[in-house]
């Protein structure tokens, strides 16, 4: 069954929106308005019921090409996203080189928090992808965090737990240009709503990145739009 049954557009034009929006950090009016430009009429009311929908969807599909082959320095830290005029954590993980492992997107910022987001990293990959160190801020969840996964046989027992700070520089400027997609949102009406945007923010964060550059079909843009249409089995020339 086709991924865009009874949709009045076809997946192409749909996919295409769900990239723009997630890759530009610009509104749903913006990009009703841009559409219109080129001959499609649609309210800014459906384009945000696409990204929804596709957004979440296509970072799944995408999920493959992204991970982690070989277990390098993890740089772990979280940043502040506003839901509903609270502000929430998202955490987030890169390795050394400045790909992305994996994020999570929590109401809390706790011992149980943390653990969740990297039990949740380290059993997105394979075992021999798992990091020789996770290198974390001062904040004392991390530390607890990762012993019970050791404890528990989820994490190497010889990765080492670091705290040095210049060492997450790199992924405090990562948040930085996250952030510059995130921040015209002005904030979300609920964690629902905002992790399934913030999925399509940190794919389309990694495709800028250069991080699905062995994957695509072609060079340049042509190749990253190929990559993603094939997900959803849409072949074009």
């Amino acid at each position: 069954m086709s991924d865009f049954k009874w949709r009045h557009y076809q997946g192409g034009v749909i996919l295409g929106c769900v990239r723009w929006y997630c890759k530009y950090g610009i509104s749903y009016r913006e990009l009703e308005e841009m559409m219109l430009e080129r001959g499609f009429e649609v309210d800014h009311t459906t384009l945000y019921r696409w990204v929804q929908h596709y957004a979440p969807d296509m970072e799944k599909r995408m999920r493959w090409y992204y991970k982690p082959t070989m277990g390098y320095s993890w740089r772990v830290d979280e940043t502040y996203v506003k839901v509903k005029g609270k502000w929430t954590y998202l955490y987030r993980a890169i390795d050394k080189h400045g790909d992305t492992i994996d994020f999570y997107l929590s109401p809390t910022r706790n011992k149980k928090a943390a653990k969740r987001f990297l039990g949740k990293a380290l059993k997105s990959i394979k075992p021999w992808a798992h990091p020789q160190t996770i290198n974390t801020d001062k904040a004392p969840t991390f530390g607890p965090a990762i012993d019970e996964l050791k404890e528990e046989g989820k994490c190497p027992e010889d990765t080492v737990h670091r705290q040095v700070k210049y060492l997450n520089n790199i992924v405090e400027a990562d948040h930085g240009k996250l952030k510059q997609l995130i921040n015209p949102v002005r904030g979300f009406k609920s964690m629902k709503t905002a992790y399934a945007t913030i999925k399509g923010f940190e794919l389309m964060h990694m495709f800028k990145k250069g991080q699905m550059e062995a994957w695509k079909y072609g060079q340049g843009l042509i190749g990253e739009i190929r990559l993603i249409e094939r997900q959803f089995d849409i072949y074009t020339a």
